[in-house]
This record gives C-alpha cells, structure tokens and sequence, in this order.
C-alpha cells in the first residue's frame, strides 16, 4: 500500500499534506512520527490531513498532528498550504470565486490570495479566527492574570497568554536570538500552568511595526516559522502597549504580517511553496 503526499512550508515551516477526501486515510500517533521523522521518514513540522469538509460552509476540512504525533486544533503556515491548493484545485475545475474556507478543529478561516512577494512567491491572508485572552480559553489551569503569567525559566519570566485556536505564552526579551528555546521551551510547554502543554515564545520588539520572534513549538520543537505564535505575539504586543494592531512578524524563515483588528479577528498574511511530491510506502504506514 501506498499514499501519495505533497510536502509544502510557509517560510520553512514544513508539512507533509496528504489529500483523504476521497479514500480514507488511517493514521495513529506512531505513523505519524514515522512520516515525521527527518532521518527515517518524510520529514516535517506538522503532518496535514485533508478531508472532506463537515461543515457545508467550508471547502476543505484540515486535520493536524505535530511531528511527536499529537493532535492539533490549530496551525497558521499549514492554512495557507492547505488554502493555496484549494484555491488551485477549484480554479482548475473552473469554479468562480477568490476565497475558500478551510475548516479546523478551532473553526472555520476564510482565506483568499494576496498577490505575491518581490521575488514572486506566492501570499496567501488567511483570517485566523477571534483572539482569545480569557483564561479558561487558553486554557490555563487555574484562574489568573493573562496579561502578566506568574511564569518564567532563566531570562524568560512574565509572560502573555492567548489562544488562537492553540494556547501560546509569549515572552517579551531584549534579544530574541540570544534566548536558548531549546532549554526553556520545553521546560515551560510542560508546565502545571498549561494542561494542553503550550507554544513558548521570545519576542523582541524591533520599533512599533516590526517584532523579531522565535517560536517552540509544542509537540515539535524549535521551527522557523509559526502563523498562529505571530499571531498571539502580536496580540500580546498590543495588550501591553508597546505596538499598534499591525505589524510584520520577522521569523527565522522570514516575514509575516499580522493585524489584530477592531473585531478581534487576526489576519495573517504571509508566503507558502510546494517543495515536492511523493509517495509513502506500505513499509512507513503498517502498524
């Protein structure tokens, strides 16, 4: 047996996407880290299933698992893949129309092209959904302050919590690149504060409009990019005063531009590729 996948980033956030809208895809914890595995198997940040949509508004369900094998609500770079193959798929089907939605365990995020960078890639706004803040959405274990966590690990300390469909302790530092996230993350993913685990991450604002971030990701570790942390490191800027609503994330795989707008939705907007295709040999998905 046999499966054919696409493996696409945004900004080096990487993801094997295998399309199961028309033949069911089974997949358990272990083959996911198989397909994950970047010595043995495919490789990727995040392993993305394609399903038919549950909700008759969406075009496409999406379905996620980091690369430890764990489910997900929510992923910003795999909604721009995923919405940049749909968008193509129903052009070359001849269906009118800019702007699919594609539906997550977080909801549903309408998402539509945006011209493309000066050296021609691809962009892609995606509308991520409501910002949450209170506590109990995040969630945290316990009742407390979101806007000043009492958490912190070596210069990490004072956090902001949010949601954006995944929970995210953004910490502001003078030097985002000096900060070891390799020890610290996973240190603060794992604690009592957080009963879904969470996304750690340094932020270092640069002027008004621009924040220098580094994410670690839960469930995979340190990546070069994360849609929904620039997001929530955005929000957490504005809640403490030290940015306006709209800004260019500058990740390690590069730019992002995020607006917090007045309703409390998030727009990001920011570049996907496809790298290559392929398929996955029976040997990879047995049990």
């Amino acid at each position: 047996m046999e499966r054919a996948f696409t493996k696409m980033h945004g900004l080096g956030n990487d993801f094997v996407v295998v399309d199961a809208r028309r033949v069911p895809f089974d997949l358990d914890d272990a083959t996911a880290r198989r397909i994950a595995d970047r010595r043995t198997g495919v490789g990727c940040d995040q392993l993305i299933v394609l399903e038919p949509a549950q909700d008759p508004r969406a075009d496409v369900f999406m379905r996620i698992r980091n690369a430890d094998g764990g489910e997900v609500k929510a992923c910003g770079n795999a909604t721009r893949c995923v919405a940049a193959r749909v968008l193509d798929e129903a052009r070359a089907a001849g269906r009118s129309g800019d702007k699919v939605v594609v539906e997550t365990m977080a909801g549903l995020l309408p998402a539509w092209d945006a011209g493309a960078d000066s050296d021609g890639t691809r962009r892609i706004a995606v509308d991520m959904g409501e910002a949450r803040t209170r506590w109990d959405e995040i969630p945290l274990s316990r009742e407390v302050d979101t806007a000043h966590l009492l958490l912190e690990s070596g210069p990490l300390r004072d956090p902001v919590g949010v949601s954006m469909g995944n929970p995210h302790a953004v910490f502001f530092v003078d030097d985002a690149q000096g900060v070891d996230l390799g020890t610290h993350g996973p240190r603060l993913e794992h604690d009592r504060l957080f009963p879904e685990r969470a996304n750690i991450s340094a932020a270092q604002v640069l002027d008004p409009d621009t924040i220098r971030l580094r994410v670690w990701e839960r469930g995979a570790g340190i990546t070069q990019a994360c849609g929904t942390g620039a997001c929530a490191a955005l929000v957490a800027a504005v809640r403490r005063g030290l940015t306006g609503r709209r800004a260019t994330l500058r990740l390690d795989g590069g730019d992002i531009d995020i607006h917090w707008q007045d309703d409390n939705h998030v727009l990001m907007t920011g570049p996907v590729a496809e790298s290559f295709t392929g398929q996955l040999n029976g040997r990879m998905l047995a049990a």
